[in-house]
């Protein structure tokens, strides 16, 4: 363990130095790379006493020091007010209604209605920020980045922003974008960079916020719901290996993307076992009566960091907006062995049990019952937890069917563990069920990289890939609120009733 956090620390140190030094690192020559990096690796295996009693933060090593939780992120219980503040009178707007009639899709029309600019501009806006200070708002870069992941989400940016999906024959495109109708304007992928660039996370934040808060009012967000957390990865293209070494037995290895690095990734068959990119960790809301889940905000780390680090800010975030976290299903990953995440935010993780785990004495795990030693013959009840992370049973016997009722306690106490007695142990039904829906998780993944297109991660750093990461969550759950690409059940053909006559 100490090896891992020491690696950690020299991959943090070695970031740093390169982005002090290099402030236009993307611009810099392959070879020119390799020099700052060896030079600077060399400087940093100098200073290896000083790195183990350097002191970070778990964000820091682990790479979302950016992804905390700060004061400038909006809650769901203040964003009806930031709403109501902001919306646009709508019936006056002429311009608006003008828009309006050129989008036939029905998509575009239920989400272009839902959207309010006013209030996108104020979420997504630095502070200062007036209309005259730019040609090109955000809530049309915003849009223009919606309508790519809804309707083209195969296709790269620089064939996106061209004259053939914003010229004048595209005028669908253009009043959803709210581009001139009839002039030659569109906006350039540049722009759509450097909007990536500029949102802080907390205007990410608050966007998906919004979206959530839209959620709750059309009645999708329901109350009981469970929540899921899960990751994907997310390879990053054209990356070169510009140095390794290795510290107690592991690599550090240093990327052009200086914030990406090499993770495993779960066995598939048509892919390598390692990933160089990201991972994103998502939390869901999961309908346990039909297993229909809502992506709802997620954090995006290197590919080499276990997951297990993320479920706790994951929680922690997810609460900071106004979300009711209190039970999470989640697979052996994301564990919460030391009991940390339930002290620091009442949430309790179910995980599948850890095969790993001894058994404890006298507990049948085939027909999920506990007994008190090996002469017992009744099953114990189970009581419930106790302060210092126990579970609780109590022997069920009814007084003189017990032999050894005189020499027995009547009450066990087994502490808790990552097997099957974890904080909810894993012999109730509801746990089961729990387990059993978690693989719900994993189907937004799929939506996210093939529908809305986020399995091409062209973007060069981690913001710009988070940034990609929110617009996709945004798009899928604009697409669910619509209803547009629900399958319907076929309509039973119900056979003609034959006459009075006839069927005598």
């Amino acid at each position: 363990m100490q090896g891992k956090i020491l690696r950690k620390k020299i991959k943090k140190t070695i970031m740093s130095e390169l982005k002090k030094k290099s402030l236009k690192w993307r611009k810099l020559p392959k070879k020119e790379k390799k020099i700052i990096v060896n030079d600077v690796i060399n400087e940093i295996i100098a200073m290896n006493e000083s790195l183990e009693a350097s002191d970070y933060s778990i964000a820091e090593l682990t790479g979302i020091e950016n992804q905390i939780v700060n004061r400038n992120i909006i809650p769901l219980n203040k964003m009806d007010k930031v709403v109501n503040g902001l919306k646009s009178n709508k019936m006056l707007n002429l311009i608006y209604h003008k828009r309006k009639s050129y989008i036939k899709n029905k998509e575009l029309t239920f989400i272009d209605g839902l959207l309010d600019d006013n209030v996108l501009d104020a979420l997504m806006a630095y502070q200062g920020f007036t209309p005259s200070m730019r040609e090109i708002m955000p809530h049309q870069l915003l849009r223009a980045e919606l309508l790519k992941c809804i309707k083209y989400p195969e296709i790269s940016y620089r064939k996106f922003c061209s004259n053939e999906y914003f010229g004048m024959h595209q005028k669908e495109n253009k009043a959803f974008v709210r581009l001139p109708i009839n002039k030659n304007v569109f906006i350039d992928h540049t722009q759509l960079s450097k909007f990536r660039k500029s949102l802080g996370f907390h205007n990410l934040v608050n966007i998906m916020v919004y979206i959530i808060y839209h959620l709750q009012k059309k009645g999708l967000l329901h109350d009981k719901v469970i929540h899921g957390i899960d990751s994907t990865d997310l390879t990053t293209t054209e990356q070169s290996l510009l140095a390794s070494i290795t510290i107690n037995g592991h690599k550090v290895r240093i990327y052009t993307d200086l914030d990406a690095d090499c993770g495993k990734r779960r066995n598939k068959n048509d892919k390598s076992t390692y990933v160089i990119g990201y991972r994103m960790h998502t939390l869901t809301a999961i309908n346990p009566e039909n297993g229909h889940n809502l992506p709802l905000i997620s954090l995006l780390a290197p590919a080499n960091h276990h997951d297990s680090l993320f479920a706790h800010p994951l929680i922690s975030l997810a609460q900071a907006i106004g979300l009711d976290v209190k039970l999470v299903t989640a697979d052996e990953a994301y564990h919460d062995n030391q009991g940390d995440i339930y002290n620091d935010t009442g949430a309790t993780i179910i995980t599948p049990p850890n095969k790993t785990v001894t058994i404890p004495d006298f507990v049948d795990v085939e027909q999920k019952q506990v007994f008190c030693n090996k002469n017992c013959e009744f099953a114990m009840d189970y009581i419930g937890t106790t302060e210092n992370n126990h579970h609780e049973f109590k022997c069920s016997a009814n007084r003189g069917e017990c032999l050894f009722a005189g020499s027995c306690t009547g009450y066990r106490f087994i502490p808790f563990d990552s097997g099957y007695f974890q904080r909810v142990h894993n012999f109730l039904e509801q746990t089961e069920h729990a387990i059993d829906i978690r693989k719900h998780s994993e189907r937004p993944f799929n939506l996210l990289k093939n529908r809305e297109g986020l399995k091409e991660t062209r973007a060069k750093s981690q913001h710009g890939i988070l940034a990609r990461c929110v617009f996709a969550q945004m798009a899928t759950l604009l697409i669910e609120m619509a209803g547009t690409r629900k399958k319907q059940k076929p309509k039973k053909k119900q056979e003609k009733q034959l006459s009075l006559p006839m069927a005598a």
